[in-house]
């Protein structure tokens, strides 16, 4: 499971170390990978306001695009899971130092400059611009404490 926050620096190919934790993650939902040393990955940019990159193991994103596929042919709700989903992905692997290199568009899409933000869901892990995870924190803090008051305790969800 991706869990934990962490920043890395990107220099200006797009290299950035992947969380050691993070790493192991992704060997292992990629048991069939062809190269022993470099594990896939599926990361989803999806939509064009999009602020971060949603980054699957091989394992874990082909169980999605089944649930999408399983869906009935036709439905809308298929048809935007294929586009903004499938079509808004890009598959990437780890380079024998631990590291991803992130593309330039992809850079882009999320203004990556000199640092990446990584923050783990559980399944998935996010990588953000540091600066814009910060500010979208705030906003959800702000909306947490009005909804669920000063005293909010994450775990009375369970």
């Amino acid at each position: 499971m991706f869990i934990g926050e962490y920043t890395f620096k990107v220099d200006s190919k797009g290299r950035m170390s992947i969380p050691s934790l993070f790493r192991q993650e992704l060997c292992d939902g990629d048991p069939n990978r062809p190269n022993a040393d470099r594990p896939r990955m599926i990361i989803v940019y999806g939509l064009d306001n999009q602020k971060q990159l949603i980054v699957y193991t091989q394992a874990a994103f082909e169980a999605l695009a089944a649930d999408i596929a399983a869906k009935p042919r036709g439905d809308k709700n298929r048809l935007l899971l294929q586009k903004y989903v499938l079509g808004k992905s890009h598959p990437m692997e780890i380079d024998p130092d631990g590291r991803m290199v992130l593309p330039a568009f992809l850079r882009e899409k999320i203004a990556i400059e000199k640092e990446a933000y990584f923050s783990g869901n559980g399944e998935t892990f996010e990588i953000w611009k540091p600066e814009t995870h910060a500010a979208f924190e705030e906003t959800l803090s702000h909306k947490v404490i009005e909804e669920h008051g000063e005293e909010f305790d994450p775990f009375s969800l369970l």
